[in-house]
């Protein structure tokens, strides 16, 4: 019994909570999270408290608050883009639609990858973000918007609505590569190499993942410098050499032991099978 144990090594209770507070998709058994209190901490922990997260007592919510409005949707205004970076938007919604399907069709795939050091919900995850991100992209097509505009929203919604790390690295990649594509011209090869460039520079902040690491940067990276280095040639050249080594570099991976991230605690399981962010990000 937990509460015996705690009460024989002195530690006092505060106001326990029970509930689906840190969940995965498809979550089975349970967990047990301690928080250590000083006064101040405890004084603020027993108040009431209304977020979009957690929930605790009862709140009285100010009129005209946001939470009163919260049936409303915020209507976002849409820029026009020039007619070049709108047909330019048209193949990325395209290629967004794609993204949805093949995902959709491989999900149980990511997710076994996913299972061996994992949690096992990254095919679910990635199935969410893009099909949320292919209805965004779709929306702003249709108000106009040009590439760069297309691809922030499609990040938006892919962050917002896949869960988890990789849910916000696929809204990086994206919305960097958007901020670089822009709205007024038809993006270049040169641009598109520099776009994702951009994106993996950002990954790279954001979760400092190396090289090595076992994670999707170990197909971003290689995928970049390859796309770079075929400077002169057209977007598709470019394009099929460079996703030849994120395929290579994703079989690679198997050979690796995770050293970052949740999978680290269970690396052994994880030898002999790709990482799964780093097989998705291939596809």
């Amino acid at each position: 019994n937990i509460s015996a144990i705690l009460k024989e090594k002195n530690i006092e209770i505060v106001e326990p909570e029970v509930g689906e507070l840190v969940t995965s998709f498809e979550m089975a058994g349970a967990s047990l999270t301690f928080t250590w209190l000083n006064d101040e901490l405890e004084e603020f922990w027993k108040k009431p408290t209304y977020t979009p997260g957690y929930k605790k007592g009862t709140v009285s919510l100010a009129s005209g608050s946001s939470q009163s409005n919260s049936s409303q949707e915020e209507k976002k205004v849409i820029s026009k883009g020039s007619s070049e970076s709108h047909e330019c938007a048209k193949n990325i919604v395209k290629i967004m639609q794609l993204m949805e399907t093949n995902t959709a069709q491989r999900a149980d795939e990511y997710g076994q990858l996913d299972s061996y050091a994992g949690d096992g919900d990254h095919g679910i995850g990635m199935a969410r973000g893009a099909h949320a991100a292919a209805t965004a992209a779709k929306q702003y097509l249709d108000a106009g918007a040009g590439a760069g505009s297309t691809l922030e929203a499609a990040a938006d919604s892919w962050s917002d609505k896949a869960g988890g790390t990789s849910g916000i690295i696929w809204g990086i990649i994206l919305r960097e590569i958007g901020k670089e594509f822009g709205d007024s011209v038809k993006p270049s090869a040169h641009v598109v190499a520099s776009a994702v460039a951009r994106a993996s520079a950002e990954v790279t902040k954001f979760g400092k993942a190396q090289i090595g690491d076992k994670t999707l940067v170990d197909v971003l990276i290689p995928f970049s410098q390859k796309l770079v280095s075929e400077n002169g040639k057209t977007l598709p050249e470019a394009w099929r050499s460079a996703s030849g080594v994120a395929a290579s570099s994703a079989a690679d991976t198997a050979n690796l032991l995770p050293k970052i991230g949740r999978a680290r605690p269970h690396a052994e399981k994880s030898l002999g099978h790709q990482d799964p962010g780093a097989a998705s990000l291939a596809m």
